[in-house]
């Protein structure tokens, strides 16, 4: 098994041109696939396990599995999805006849709408950073730049010192499937990350080889993931927020206060790099529950019993 797992890997990379971050999802989901198979009897050692020896009622326990360990509905969609796209590829080597994953029916997902913050909630996050020094303004610029932008997380810590363009105030990023894209950013914004790149050089200037990421953890190297997620969960912890915030409430909050404020939907499809406008319309709902509730609560009509 490891094998075909290995080469749907190269195939990810090679010629679907796919993430390090998707690739290692779709790995992580295989690996815990054929870990369930080992452990409940439906196949032999990884070693030794075969993709025709797999059936649809392989699947089908794994996903009652994943229930039983309190998975949601899109968690258990997502390992679906990554079966069914692993098992075409082994279709189309030749190694399978049926895409076994294609046949089970996918777990209905919870539609959620994304969390968000007010924009008096959004001014005070960004006003929390203390901008006199190399942390502190590294810590704005983030705020700003994730505000201003809607980027991902995984797009801001990709971004390289060549991608900014601060007298034109335009950034590119790089997104899902490597896809690039040019994105405008707010004055506020730009001078932020002008003051943090007076303190970058300072923090670089004896540093060879000179760091190409734009932003850097205290030694001077380029920040992680893991880096943004605890900066943003400092400020939020110290400061009382309530609700559960995450780098991507920033994403949700600047679509949804862009949608109030009359940008179309398109642009905003753009903007945040989202390859079908569907993704995009959940933003929608948002604003149509708030104007319901506010209509409820001014209208006369609406509060008559």
């Amino acid at each position: 098994m490891e094998k075909y797992i290995q080469d749907f890997k190269s195939y990810l990379i090679a010629e679907k041109n796919a993430s390090g971050h998707t690739v290692s999802n779709y790995l992580i989901d295989l690996y815990q696939f054929v870990q369930f198979l080992r452990e409940s009897g439906h196949g032999e050692a990884q070693d030794t396990l075969h993709p025709k020896q797999i059936d649809r009622l392989a699947i089908r326990s794994f996903l009652g599995f994943l229930y039983e360990k309190s998975a949601s509905g899109a968690t258990m969609a997502r390992k679906l999805s990554t079966l069914s796209s692993f098992f075409k590829f082994l279709c189309r080597e030749g190694h399978v006849k049926t895409n076994v994953a294609k046949t089970v029916p996918s777990p209905k997902k919870e539609h959620r709408l994304p969390s968000y913050l007010s924009v008096d909630e959004i001014f005070r996050l960004l006003d929390l950073p203390d901008g006199k020094s190399f942390l502190g303004a590294r810590d704005g610029a983030i705020l700003e730049l994730f505000y201003s932008t809607g980027i991902r997380i995984s797009e801001l810590v990709g971004i390289r010192m060549q991608d900014l363009h601060l007298p034109e105030r335009m950034v590119k990023v790089r997104g899902k499937g490597k896809k690039e894209r040019l994105l405008p950013m707010g004055q506020k914004s730009a001078n932020a990350l002008g003051a943090y790149i007076l303190f970058r050089g300072k923090q670089i200037a004896k540093l060879r080889p000179v760091p190409d990421e734009l932003f850097l953890n205290y030694r001077g190297r380029g920040i992680s993931v893991r880096g943004v997620r605890k900066i943003l969960e400092k400020y939020i912890r110290q400061n009382n927020f309530t609700g559960k915030i995450s780098p991507h409430s920033l994403r949700h909050s600047f679509a949804t206060h862009m949608l109030d404020a009359g940008a179309d939907l398109r642009s905003i499809q753009e903007m945040l790099g989202h390859s079908s406008l569907s993704t995009t319309q959940k933003y929608t709902h948002l604003t149509i529950d708030r104007l319901a509730a506010a209509y409820d609560k001014a209208h006369p009509r609406a509060r008559v019993k």
